[in-house]
């Protein structure tokens, strides 16, 4: 890996806030400062434009089936798109009214990873906000829209969202923070010749996002048709939350866990239809035994010298090993755990936290020098298709066994190799294997290029106020 080299005057790093002297602080600061001040429009902070509103931490627990939806960090971005959120209790739009969107509020994320996400409110007084999520709201008359693009679409606005970011697994942005974002100050005719422009672009991507399927839905869709998976039956039972067992159950489980979530019935239905298309498990087809990486101290890491990636949770998150997200280790510390290495088709499973537990990748890349984390468990498979096991482990079934199994409170969920290596492997023929592969991987293929021409129409609407901006 290159070296990242820069220079800098030392006192630039007391220009910043925080006086944080890295990359991402120090140099794109810089370039943030340096592009407002070769810009011929004056520039203003969101804050003397709008409010901003901080969602509520709603509990999963208050969720119902029919009410008032919830605006959540997933669905940011989203098209407001209804068939993914959850719903609260319609008396709470009273309740916790502080927290009601209005029409023409602007929906912002506040967490992830630097990345900021947008969506316009067209319809006021539907949709509850939760907590990472925040609203930005009108002081005074404007037009929305072209605000709304500007913080949206415009690459400048989003560099400045990832600048004001902190964090050191996931970044984060304060409201307030948010607000010091700055944005081109241009006359309202200006402003309505970009939205002009800028809407029929907008269109197209609506529409591409419209034929956009998510990557679970396919993979699932696949496996109930060809093994005949009753998911009507299964989401149902997830619903239940009351009901009768024997007292002889408790002793099915080899921990005595008494707990409701290790009995659900959802839980015994995908077993048993599982169970009805194989009688083996994962253990019948490892190579080798499935074990846990190795932890490391920030010592052992080195960016600028190590030729070992660090492959930790945080970097399996997105179903993929992300390179970009990884660090680099030093060499003693790659020498040393030779055997935590990883190799093409091997696939990691995160064993620990919640929204990440259960989460798999598959090694793809033969020229690929990694380390996996303690946090992450190795499965080396034999004798069966890996990347259909990836897709089998990215199953609502195979999920759910990892929700009924894992152990621990709160945030603090752990699932180990020896109750992995028990869960049911389906056994079909390798032809059958490959063919179902095919169809998976040909289909997720097909989104990846949707996505992509969504990616080139954004940078279109990048350059449509840019060039606008200039020629101002």
């Amino acid at each position: 890996m290159g070296l990242r080299q820069f220079d800098i005057a030392f006192i630039e790093f007391a220009q910043e806030p925080l006086v944080r002297s890295n990359f991402k602080t120090s140099i794109i600061g810089i370039e943030i400062r340096d592009h407002i001040q070769k810009s011929k429009i004056k520039h203003i902070r969101l804050k003397e434009l709008f409010f901003i509103v901080s969602g509520f931490a709603f509990k999963s627990s208050d969720y119902v089936q029919e009410g008032t939806p919830l605006i959540r960090i997933g669905d940011v971005d989203n098209d407001f798109d209804e068939s993914n959120m959850v719903l609260l209790p319609e008396d709470y739009k009273e309740e916790y009214e502080r927290y009601l969107l209005k029409e023409n509020d602007i929906v912002v994320s506040l967490t992830g990873e630097g990345k900021l996400k947008a969506d316009l409110v067209l319809c006021g007084n539907k949709y509850l906000l939760n907590q990472r999520v925040g609203a930005l709201r009108i002081k005074t008359e404007l037009n929305i829209k072209f605000y709304y693009f500007l913080i949206n679409y415009l690459l400048f606005t989003k560099t400045q969202f990832y600048w004001w970011s902190n964090g050191k697994t996931q970044l984060n942005i304060s409201p307030f923070d948010f607000l010091k974002i700055k944005v081109p100050l241009l006359s309202k005719i200006d402003q309505e010749k970009i939205v002009s422009k800028v809407e029929p672009v907008e269109q197209n991507i609506k529409k591409l996002k419209s034929k956009i399927k998510a990557h679970q839905e396919v993979i699932n869709r696949v496996f109930a048709r060809e093994f005949s998976f009753n998911l009507v039956r299964f989401e149902a039972l997830k619903k239940v939350k009351i009901f009768d067992i024997d007292f002889s159950h408790y002793g099915n489980n080899k921990d005595l866990r008494k707990s409701v979530k290790f009995h659900r019935q959802a839980g015994q239905f995908v077993l048993d239809e599982l169970k009805n298309h194989t009688s083996k498990k994962i253990k019948d087809f490892i190579a080798e035994p499935i074990v846990l990486g190795k932890g490391i101290f920030p010592a052992q890491y080195d960016n600028d010298n190590g030729e070992y990636y660090y492959l930790s949770m945080a970097t399996i998150k997105n179903w993929k090993f992300e390179k970009e997200n990884a660090r680099l280790v030093t060499d003693k510390f790659a020498s040393d755990n030779q055997n935590k290495t990883v190799q093409v088709n091997d696939i990691l499973l995160a064993r620990s936290g919640e929204g990440t537990i259960g989460k798999v990748a598959i090694i793809n890349d033969k020229e690929l020098n990694g380390i996996f984390a303690d946090f992450t468990m190795r499965i080396r498979l034999k004798n069966y298709n890996s990347l259909f096991a990836y897709y089998y482990f990215r199953t609502e079934y195979f999920q759910y066994l990892v929700e009924i199994n894992k152990k621990g409170l709160g945030n603090n969920t752990n699932i180990f190799p020896s109750q992995i290596q028990e869960f049911p492997l389906l056994d079909i023929e390798h032809k059958e294997q490959e063919r179902i592969v095919f169809e998976i991987k040909t289909e997720l293929d097909v989104q990846e290029k949707i996505k992509a021409k969504i990616s080139q129409e954004r940078n279109k609407i990048d350059e449509i106020i840019e060039n606008a901006i200039k020629n101002s």
